[in-house]
């Protein structure tokens, strides 16, 4: 069997000296992090005077201090934060276990605090995810992750109780990635229901979920989410690295990892994707690629994310063969028609009139007889307004934004072509292009199309068709230049694979698709040996 070239990864020199900084600082800071750790103290007074001091006295963090036997020999207390924890779970069970069913082990283990705090974490309390904790940074984590945290006097140690319980947001129907066929189900906000959405439909045992946090000061989860076996551990190390060397105070939502961790950093080609449809993710991860589920946001990022997956849905794979081969055929030219049609209205237009009919030539020239501005200006202020008219609709109270924007769109249209500003021609120029940038899938690549026809516009004013070629040239030679985790950006089309042709222009039968992609996949390539159906006798 013929060995597959797995691509190196490339790194550049300038990483040393951006917010990612060199892993090799890690263990110091780490050794000079490990020296300020404070551990907690055998005393309860000290321990909450230093928790009251350190969180300033917050009136939502709840201290809930009680004895546990009638001569208040044996003192506990609870911590948690109001809001983020459970407050009828804290009360049911383990309060009312506390003050109740603990007399119970003071009677058979004694008053020992040592002795009977051990006995309170074997067989004391009914929480399912209870551990130790030593320190106090990480009792402030577990407090405001929502856990609680039981600390008892004479003991220098503490027991985190699993107790999250703030409000949060159910599965509901995607809202910017819909499907007229496929699961409604959309990720959450949540970290843990957005890994168990991915697990409810990926049930493997090589499925694997590894945790970190990023954010010195808000803790972020982090999921790397892959499957064992498929995944090339090359990729997998690698996303870890990227991962390890952030080091900023806070992450906020997804797109802030995915400026850290993308490779083309100045390109207008996204090589990170991402998605709220767990099905998309658990194709993805069926595919060999990796998936970065990120708390606080629904949308996980998917890596490594070439040209063609961007213009892939998974209602490609829903749909039979022949409707999604056409349907993905119609993305690429809608692509094309976003990127291309005002600068190839403006090259014929204003340098190569002979390639139009004399029916049509005629019929442009008397629409833009009294218009005073060429045709490059045009184009670039009918583009500037639609593009404010789309940012209008999408901050605009939700009732009235899409009103206004088609509203305007088609206002500030005619008024133009009545007055003279514009002409007809250009308006359906710029309607076509506009329409077409709506049909790409992935809104990132959509948004890369409309910066990208600025500077195509001005080489078709100055160069004509030569100049659109020229851009082209460029932006192909770009394109080629660029990885994603190692693997290059137009594979398979360049470097040229044959086999990954079922999966790329056109989606050939499920029954043909029974390899995954060799460069992303080549330790495990196999996905099916499924026989063609039979035809009838």
């Amino acid at each position: 069997m013929r060995t597959r070239k797995v691509f190196p990864i490339r790194r550049k020199k300038s990483q040393a000296n951006s917010i990612l900084e060199p892993k090799k600082q890690k263990p110091n800071e780490n050794q000079e992090k490990g020296q300020t750790v404070k551990h907690i103290f055998p005393s309860l007074e000290e321990n909450l005077d230093y928790i009251k001091t350190t969180l300033g006295n917050c009136s939502d963090i709840t201290l809930r201090k009680f004895p546990l036997d009638k001569e208040a020999k044996q003192t506990v207390c609870l911590i948690y934060a109001d809001g983020l924890s459970n407050s009828a779970f804290i009360q049911e069970f383990i309060i009312e276990t506390l003050m109740v069913d603990i007399q119970k082990l003071l009677v058979t283990e004694g008053k020992q605090a040592e002795k009977l705090f051990h006995s309170i974490r074997s067989r004391g309390l009914p929480v399912a995810d209870l551990h130790e904790l030593s320190d106090f940074e990480q009792l402030f984590s577990t407090v405001l992750s929502g856990d609680t945290v039981l600390l008892m006097n004479g003991v220098s140690k503490g027991l985190t109780l699993n107790s999250k319980g703030w409000e949060k947001r159910g599965v509901a129907e995607p809202t910017s990635q819909t499907v007229v066929r496929g699961p409604k189900d959309c990720f959450t906000e949540t970290l843990r229901t957005n890994t168990a959405l991915i697990r409810r439909r990926i049930k493997d045992t090589n499925l694997r979920v590894d945790s970190m946090k990023i954010g010195t000061r808000t803790q972020t989860d982090v999921a790397i989410m892959y499957i064992h076996g498929i995944v090339l551990d090359e990729i997998v190390n690698e996303v870890k690295e990227r991962l390890s060397r952030i080091t900023i105070d806070g992450i906020l939502e997804s797109g802030q990892i995915e400026e850290f961790i993308q490779d083309a950093k100045y390109s207008p080609f996204p090589t990170v994707m991402n998605t709220e449809r767990p099905d998309s993710v658990a194709a993805a991860l069926l595919e060999g690629r990796i998936a970065l589920v990120i708390d606080g946001t629904p949308f996980v990022l998917m890596v490594p994310s070439l040209f063609i997956h961007f213009f892939q849905s998974s209602e490609d794979y829903y749909h039979r063969a022949d409707i999604s081969t056409f349907i993905r055929l119609l993305r690429y030219l809608a692509f094309f028609l976003a990127l291309l049609t005002p600068s190839a209205y403006i090259a014929v237009t204003t340098f190569h009139q002979e390639m139009l009919p004399s029916e049509m030539l005629i019929s442009l020239a008397a629409q833009r007889e009294g218009v005073p501005l060429p045709a490059i200006v045009e184009a670039i202020m009918m583009e500037i307004t639609f593009e404010i008219l789309r940012e209008a609709g999408i901050r605009m109270p939700r009732a009235v934004g899409s009103a206004i924007s088609i509203v305007g769109a088609l206002v500030i249209g005619q008024a133009a072509v009545e007055a003279g500003i514009v002409s007809a021609s250009m308006v359906i120029v710029v309607a076509l292009t506009a329409i077409s940038s709506f049909v790409s899938p992935a809104f990132n690549m959509s948004i890369s199309t409309r910066l990208l026809r600025f500077p195509l516009m001005l080489l078709a004013a100055t160069f004509g068709l030569f100049g659109i070629l020229l851009g082209l040239i460029v932006m192909v030679l770009h394109l080629s230049s660029i990885r994603s985790f190692g693997i290059p950006y137009l594979a398979p089309n360049a470097p040229f694979n044959l086999q990954d042709q079922k999966d790329n222009f056109v989606r050939t039968p499920r029954w043909l698709l029974r390899t995954r992609p060799h460069l992303i996949s080549p330790n495990n390539i196999t996905r099916s040996t499924t026989p063609p159906p039979k035809p009838p006798n």
